[in-house]
């Protein structure tokens, strides 16, 4: 009787050891798998957020005289008749 005691628990402590280590997907597997889902979901709304700021901006830029005035004059160095353009370059 003994004996039959000790083999059920060995199966018993077996069974839930290849539930939680063993098999192609066990649990350790399952929860990493969760993790990288969570992290996935929030690159994605990371990425949302990154293109619906891009996407505001793209807007100005087609859409706005004044925030085209401005990229103009930062990126090309564009002045209106009559300014003068001032550069500072740094010595190497």
């Amino acid at each position: 009787m003994r004996l039959g005691r000790v083999l059920a628990a060995a199966v018993v402590v077996g069974g839930l050891a290849f539930g939680v280590f063993g098999g192609e997907y066990g649990t350790l597997d399952w929860w990493q798998l969760r993790r990288e889902m969570d992290e996935q979901r929030q690159a994605i709304v990371r990425l949302r957020a990154e293109v619906d700021s891009l996407a505001k901006w793209a807007h100005l830029l087609e859409s706005d005289p004044a925030t085209q005035e401005r990229v103009a004059r930062e990126l090309f160095g564009y002045i209106r008749p009559g300014e003068m353009l001032y550069r500072v370059e740094r010595a190497h």
